[in-house]
């Protein structure tokens, strides 16, 4: 997955992200307004508050501003959870609505079940804004329904684990990779099918392949 990166100077540390971090959540916001994803993280690196996040989702972009393993200010509850424990995700167009939001709600799943899936986390964390602070945040999320964004981002990493199953299929266990490379190397299997069940013509054609080997 394409992400931008346009990261905060570290002699911003202090005021941005101060303290490093071991995430635990995803955090995710509304912008209240209509920049683009590009535009957001800009603003943010470049003011002097203290206001932070680490993702700005538009409909085209992933711009990252704050690396992971710091924290950033929020989720509106000070030393808490939300910012110090949550990976900031805000989505953009969120203002005005329409087509360009909806279209930033998308990638947004898309992006969370990415990470979720690289963490090796399920759906159960990702919180709102208003689970740390009470804020009617994401606005324009919870309106149209909070369990169906939740739901976007399931159907996302459903969609990704069934990719995995499918390549984990074609690849040879981790404790069988070397005597694999070596059977097919030396021509005794093909290099397919590598966790199917062997049938006995199968077997066959690998025995007598020993056989002439050896003879």
């Amino acid at each position: 997955m394409k992400i931008i990166q346009n990261l905060v100077s570290p002699s911003k540390y202090n005021i941005k992200c101060p303290y490093t971090m071991d995430p635990e959540y995803i955090v995710v916001h509304n912008t209240a307004n209509d920049a683009s994803a590009r535009d957001e993280i800009a603003y943010m690196i470049r003011n002097n508050t203290q206001v932070s996040f680490h993702y700005a989702i538009d409909d085209k972009e992933i711009v990252q501003g704050i690396p992971e393993n710091r924290n950033a200010w929020h989720a509106g509850d000070g030393n808490g959870q939300g910012n110090r424990k949550g990976i900031g995700i805000e989505i953009c167009y969120s203002k005005s609505g329409g087509k360009r939001f909806e279209e930033a709600e998308k990638l947004a799943a898309k992006f969370i079940a990415y990470k979720l899936d690289e963490k090796n986390w399920g759906v159960d964390r990702v919180k709102k804004h208003q689970d740390f602070s009470g804020k009617y945040c994401p606005h324009r999320t919870l309106d149209l329904g909070w369990q169906r964004f939740l739901n976007m981002i399931q159907n996302e990493l459903n969609k990704l684990k069934g990719a995995e199953k499918v390549t984990d299929k074609n690849k040879p266990s981790k404790w069988a990779e070397k005597e694999w490379a070596w059977a097919q190397k030396e021509g005794y299997l093909d290099g397919t099918r590598p966790k199917d069940p062997i049938t006995r013509e199968e077997m066959a054609i690998v025995l007598k392949r020993l056989v002439d080997r050896v003879g």
